[in-house]
């Protein structure tokens, strides 16, 4: 019987001593980079999942490794594309189309998932080792000892990136130091840049369709150098931030974007001065800009491999009030200057 888990997935099902195995290859088609493509841009990126289960890579038997990774597409396609001429089992758990690092974080690539899906896919029955390898950045999620407790197999912890299992693998997985070194490169995050400005197309067009409304009454003026410094804060927060993210001050993120923010601010302030802008526009953008640059930083957090969940929580408590604030300041300003230079 021949069924289709995902798009570009290419994987058959078949009865093995009453265990369901699917099966798939590590060559990618047009289909799973454009799908991979579109996610990045958080076109379709819920449903850019495969279907949990066990996958059958080549010709495995039961001495070949189990490989454990997260039903977001573009993780299992990550995995096994950096596996060819490898005989593996790739146990795919549900982790509502959430990548390992972040479902390690929200605990759906976790010990219970990891112990229902060794037993609803009856793996004992389909491999004669008790090992499964894990990808380290799915640590956080996973109780090692109390897997090895309820399913008889032993936790190994495999290297940070995919493209190192294979040399793993052929080491007798054992890994060098420098595949449990976590790297997050300017490429890891430029291509991560994508969906936090998806993320801010919704309250971008709220603001604007704000601004034009109450321009167009005569509440306040805002003209092009305001919308140009406000998309500029936009880029600042959602792309400029996250690229230049280890060498801007700061630890906080809020406090990175709100520094590379008030840079933009004092170069946009520039410029609106020379247009014979009045003070009080100055100061507007001085407090709103930032602002915004901080929140979209602050985004990031959660794509980061810098932050802990703690430490994120702690930074929010802290600068949302003090956005809120800067924010609501400079409206009341926008007003004020409209009174007083009517």
């Amino acid at each position: 019987m021949s069924t289709c888990c995902s798009k570009g997935c290419n994987c058959d099902e078949k009865k093995e001593e009453a265990t369901v195995v699917m099966t798939t290859t590590p060559f990618l088609n047009l289909q799973d980079r454009m799908g991979a493509w579109k996610a990045r841009w958080g076109i379709g990126r819920m449903k850019f999942i495969v279907v949990p289960g066990v996958y059958g890579l080549g010709t495995p038997d039961a001495a070949s490794p189990v490989l454990v990774t997260a039903n977001y597409k573009m993780s299992f396609d990550a995995l096994r594309k950096e596996l060819v001429g490898v005989h593996a089992w790739i146990l795919v758990l549900d982790t509502h189309g959430i990548n390992v690092w972040c479902a390690a974080g929200k605990g759906t690539f976790g010990t219970a998932e990891l112990l229902r899906r060794v037993a609803d896919t009856n793996l004992a029955q389909l491999v004669t080792h008790r090992t499964l390898v894990l990808p380290q950045l799915g640590a956080p999620g996973v109780s090692a000892h109390e897997v090895a407790k309820q399913s008889g197999f032993r936790v190994v912890y495999g290297p940070v990136r995919a493209k190192d299992v294979k040399a793993f693998l052929d080491a007798g997985m054992q890994a060098t130091a420098e595949m449990r070194r976590v790297h997050f490169t300017v490429y890891d995050r430029l291509v991560l840049t994508p969906i936090e400005l998806v993320g801010a197309i919704k309250p971008v067009l709220i603001v604007l369709f704000v601004g034009f409304f109450l321009s167009y009454f005569g509440l306040v003026h805002l003209g092009w150098m305001d919308l140009i410094a406000f998309l500029g804060a936009i880029f600042m927060g959602a792309v400029a931030t996250p690229v230049l993210l280890p060498w801007v001050p700061g630890k906080a993120f809020a406090f990175k974007g709100w520094f590379l923010g008030m840079a933009w601010a004092l170069v946009a302030a520039e410029l609106a001065l020379g247009q014979g802008a009045a003070l009080f526009r100055v100061a507007e953008m001085l407090l709103i800009l930032p602002a915004i640059t901080a929140y979209l930083a602050m985004n990031f957090t959660g794509a980061s491999t810098y932050t802990s969940l703690s430490g994120v929580l702690k930074e929010m408590k802290v600068a949302v009030p003090l956005m809120i604030a800067a924010v609501g300041s400079g409206a009341i300003l926008l007003v004020v200057e409209r009174i007083f230079l009517r």
